[in-house]
């Protein structure tokens, strides 16, 4: 039996305030196979993008551990995580994060960039995702000459360049109308499955959830599941060493 991609064991976590103490998640437990989309769903502060952003290591667990690729992230340093991070995953976010002063093409190269990708190969890379969502004709436009859904889409692109093993998606069509909704989250599904990387999708939309593979709800910081993962035999996980 293969690793999972990523796998959250007993995951808890808390703010607090003065003697206030809010619990957003409790003995949170899953794993996600290379290939397989999931779906987390639940009600506004429900913890789904806490769940998420502790995934990718972007804020540290009060209790419990995250694994990427076989790494329990808080078993290496910060400069291997930070490495394995940008190797391994693919971020979507709410809102598009991207750089102000960066044109289209330059935001989605910038993940290759950081890799010491050349220029040439890695603008190549980036013009081709960009086609793929619609995008060939805003290149060299500056976010803020872009719509919100053309941003977002740019997000995307930026998510996928690099062929990670796990995209992590926080309402990633929720700036989208449907037709291009639909088109890019076909993208995501397509790309994922086609190299056996997983995806994770946090989304209200439950005609988007459906379409997962499994559907996860988070409930007051507890997580429900249809049914028990496994990962079946023809499912590999990609090799990704960790930085020492």
């Amino acid at each position: 039996m293969n690793r999972p991609i990523v796998e959250a064991i007993g995951l808890g976590k808390r703010y607090e305030s003065g003697p206030a103490t809010t619990q957003v998640l409790t003995d949170v437990s899953f794993a996600v196979a290379g290939g397989e989309s999931v779906a987390i769903v639940g009600a506004s502060g429900s913890g789904k993008s806490t769940l998420l952003h502790l995934l990718g290591g972007l804020d540290s667990p009060s209790n419990g551990s995250v694994s990427l690729l076989g790494h329990p992230l808080a078993n290496i340093s910060d400069a291997a995580r930070g490495d394995l991070r940008n190797r391994a995953l693919g971020f979507v976010y709410q809102f598009h994060h991207l750089l102000a002063e960066l044109t289209a093409v330059q935001n989605v190269a910038l993940a290759l960039r950081i890799r010491r990708t050349p220029v040439a190969v890695a603008d190549a890379k980036a013009t081709e995702l960009l086609a793929s969502v619609g995008l060939s004709h805003r290149l060299q436009h500056l976010p803020s000459e872009l719509s919100g859904g053309e941003r977002q889409r740019v997000a995307i692109a930026r998510a996928l360049v690099t062929e990670p093993a796990c995209v992590l998606a926080d309402e990633p069509t929720g700036n989208l109308d449907q037709e291009n909704g639909d088109r890019v989250f076909a993208m995501l599904l397509d790309s994922t499955r086609s190299r056996n990387a997983s995806l994770v999708l946090v989304t209200h939309d439950r005609d988007l959830a459906a379409r997962c593979d499994r559907v996860l709800h988070l409930t007051q910081g507890h997580l429900q599941t249809l049914g028990e993962w496994q990962l079946t035999p023809h499912q590999q996980t990609p090799e990704i060493p960790i930085a020492t």
